[in-house]
């Protein structure tokens, strides 16, 4: 008959199973077969046949639930890596159907064995529930916590699109226990007022590829609603402390231009998006022809780079003053200081995450890219005053038009 020999096909192919395509054709010969050699059961047959046509149910039933236990934990694993929030759900709920196509056919193996009552179709049946299990085991043991890192080669800036999304979103955050600014990171997070949201480090987390579009979505629905909320966490009440203030006078010194941040990014991770020197020259030479003071800011200047003029607050994170206990905050404040007391009107720089605290906060951003980027492009339009600036010819021109815009 038809079905049984689907369900023959489908074992012939059990020993390829790893080889590409050959699991989803594995998977409609199993179905297929099932339902073929079910209805023959149901239909008019010999007490013999139908035991027989019992004990292949069996074996096939087993062989479908380990497969959704196959597939539960390969889907899980891609789900778990979406990009986005809404297509990490999609991804999880198929997880769900699959367990519950394991559940299914766990409980007719272990029925179909009552009736055959035999030694195989009970051990099959025992196997089918097994991995019924560990593919439920597989749901239940989702991660949902996003990872607030806290090591100092990852990008700082990740803090800001965490901390930002779970005030929005309520998502739970977990920080790994010994790692360099652990007690910095646990500090921000209660200062912020995410202490609740805390949870036990697990591995395989949420993906954080999905905070920029959680952050967009929230900023599209009322945006001053959410800069508000955003503000009130990041900067709490209490205004900068005397030592941020002090330490801004001495490196800003009595220039009363109108300033903007030129960012220097320099990193081993996605190298090629470091800063280009001879580009951020010809920006530094934009931003003065524009009536504007240039400050320097984020990673070292090579020595062998000179600059037509600016304040230089290159590497000054790495102070004692940036570092401490407070230092997420701490450098937060610094934005906010330059802004209202030393006439920081924007930041222009590559795609660097650093920048986005102060964008998140108000600060009109300009960022450099040579093709549209998929993540931050959420922001754009989004975001108020945050801009994506594509490297085409007469870029400098709209970079111009920005730095104008901003003085106005």
């Amino acid at each position: 008959m038809k079905g049984m020999a689907l369900l023959e096909q489908a074992r012939a192919r059990e020993s390829t199973l790893h080889r590409s395509g050959v699991r989803d054709g594995y998977r409609k010969l199993l179905t297929q077969g099932i339902e073929l050699v079910t209805k023959a059961v149901e239909g008019p047959c010999d007490h013999h046949d139908r035991t027989r046509l019992r004990k292949r149910l069996v074996v096939a039933h087993a062989a479908r639930s380990e497969d959704a236990r196959y597939g539960a934990g390969a889907l899980s694993r891609s789900a778990q890596r979406a990009p986005t929030l809404t297509d990490c759900e999609q991804g999880w709920r198929r997880v769900a159907c699959i367990v519950d196509n394991a559940r299914d056919s766990a409980k007719e193996a272990r029925r179909l064995a009552k009736i055959v009552n035999d030694y195989r179709s009970k051990q099959l049946a025992t196997r089918a529930e097994r991995a019924a299990q560990n593919a439920e085991n597989t749901l239940n043991g989702r991660n949902r916590a996003y990872t607030f890192f806290t090591t100092p080669g990852f990008s700082f800036g990740e803090g800001w699109y965490l901390a930002g999304a779970s005030l929005f979103a309520e998502l739970p955050i977990q920080v790994k226990s010994g790692t360099p600014q652990e007690a910095q990171a646990l500090q921000f997070l209660r200062d912020v007022g995410l202490s609740e949201r805390l949870l036990p480090y697990r591995s395989r987390p949420a993906n954080p590829k999905h905070l920029t579009d959680i952050i967009a979505t929230t900023f599209r629905r009322d945006p001053a609603a959410a800069q508000i909320k955003l503000r009130g966490a990041f900067l709490g009440e209490q205004p900068a402390p005397t030592s941020i203030i002090q330490w801004l006078r001495e490196k800003v010194g009595i220039d009363a231009n109108e300033k903007v941040l030129l960012w220097v990014r320099s990193s081993d991770h996605d190298a090629h998006r470091n800063t280009a020197f001879d580009e951020f020259e010809q920006l530094a030479r934009v931003t003065l022809e524009a009536g504007l003071t240039p400050v320097y800011f984020g990673d070292a200047i090579p020595l062998d780079v000179t600059l037509p003029g600016g304040i230089d607050l290159t590497l000054c994170w790495k102070a004692s003053l940036f570092q401490g206990p407070s230092m997420r905050r701490a450098q937060l404040q610094l934005f906010e200081e330059l802004r209202h007391q030393h006439r920081l009107i924007g930041q222009v720089g590559v795609t660097t995450a650093g920048m986005d605290g102060p964008a998140l906060m108000g600060l009109p951003t300009a960022y450099l890219t040579d093709v549209p980027n998929v993540r931050l492009g959420k922001w754009v339009g989004t975001v108020p005053g945050y801009v994506e600036v594509l490297r085409k010819p007469g870029y400098f021109g709209e970079i111009r038009d920005y730095l104008q815009k901003w003085r106005c």
